[in-house]
């Protein structure tokens, strides 16, 4: 474990966590980190806890098997019913984000790329549910995890995470599959009514399941159409590309039906609107109150790919134009911008230190330790 990015005095002071050994093992150390940042295990209905291992043990083996050593770490029985295992979180999730594809094709070396803006609130919790801080509390997305994932078996991955140690921003696997999640719809998004644990995957953990589970953009759209999904009030949509060059983003519509959103052979612009209920880049509403500028955002991506080549700078600079300003009546940052190389299996990030900080430099960090 090493701090690879900002300092005490800055806005986020970044951890790089590389994690070798058995899928248990995985699992027992990052439910210790988890405990030391306060987490514990949460109570659980025990008919739904059953189900949900079941589910895991399924579908999702990895997990499950990380279950069993966050209940070794915690000396628990790790068949126990009452207690969930998982959603080792320190703080509270959501964003407003932008991504932006460049496929092969339109590359100026043929590596499709992927570059993703992570807009979030610069606040604490208790600032966003419109309370005062309390004494020496600390932004919610101060304190982000590069972290990198090495089986004995399997697939490898790096992924970042705001909240959730057994969650997923952004990630990709020694496959060449990159998965990155936004806020999919503003103006459906409904405080929670709850936030217990169901069966399925829950929306920090659909990444990371793509991520252990599948190599390529085909082997994922049949895992999202098997799996058993839900949130808690906040609908996300997932952008998905592999080595290959073929992407395509997954969202959920308002009734709960599917849908797989591919462009072709060409760019795949996302921001914080579904984009099968606008499909046309070229025709997209005005934005409003509560868009949060999402139309606007896709219409610069758009504009600035359409039909042209782009290099990994090219990338870099479409990013910076939709770019949150360090606006003190805005309530959103760009927390973090992600460049992924599928054909490399890497990420390169940059973390935001503060306003009139800047970012920090350019990190690499490869799907597997090297």
């Amino acid at each position: 474990m090493t701090h690879v990015a900002g300092g005490k005095d800055d806005f986020q002071l970044v951890t790089h966590l590389t994690l070798t050994g058995s899928q248990v093992e995985i699992g027992r150390a990052l439910t210790e980190e988890a405990r030391r940042l306060g987490w514990a295990p949460t109570p659980a209905d025990p008919i739904v806890n059953r189900a949900r291992r079941a589910w895991f043990e399924r579908h999702w083996p990895q997990h499950h098997a990380r279950m069993d050593g966050a209940a070794a770490a915690l000396g628990l029985d790790p068949d126990q019913d009452e207690l969930a295992l998982d959603g080792l979180n320190y703080i509270p999730e959501g964003s407003g984000c932008s991504a932006l594809w460049i496929p092969p094709s339109a590359a100026s070396d043929g590596h499709g790329r992927v570059g993703r803006n992570y807009d979030f609130f610069p606040w604490t919790t208790s600032e966003v549910m419109g309370a005062v801080p309390g004494p020496n509390e600390l932004p919610m997305a101060s304190r982000p995890y590069v972290i990198t994932t090495v089986p004995d078996e399997g697939l490898a991955s790096t992924v970042i995470t705001m909240n959730d140690l057994d969650g997923c921003m952004d990630g990709v696997n020694s496959a060449g599959l990159a998965v990155m999640l936004l806020v999919a719809d503003f103006a459906s998004a409904a405080p929670p009514e709850t936030v217990a644990p169901q069966v399925g995957v829950g929306s920090v953990q659909l990444p990371r399941f793509l991520l252990d589970t599948c190599e390529n953009v085909e082997q994922a759209k049949q895992a999202l159409l098997g799996a058993k999904q839900y949130d808690h009030g906040l609908p996300l949509h997932y952008l998905v590309a592999d080595a290959n060059g073929k992407a395509f983003v997954w969202e959920r519509g308002r009734d709960g039906s599917e849908h797989i959103v591919e462009f072709g052979d060409g760019p795949l612009c996302v921001t914080n609107h579904l984009l099968h209920r606008h499909p046309d880049p070229m025709d997209l509403p005005e934005d409003t109150e509560g868009s949060f500028f999402s139309f606007g955002r896709l219409r610069t991506l758009h504009e600035r790919s359409k039909g042209v080549t782009m290099s990994a700078d090219d990338l870099r600079e479409s990013l910076r134009a939709v770019q949150q300003a360090e606006n003190p009546d805005l309530p959103f940052r760009t927390l973090w911008t992600t460049i992924f190389d599928t054909a490399d299996r890497t990420l390169s990030v940059r973390f935001h230190l503060g306003d009139g900080r800047g970012y920090s430099e350019e990190l690499l960090f490869p799907a597997a330790a090297r």
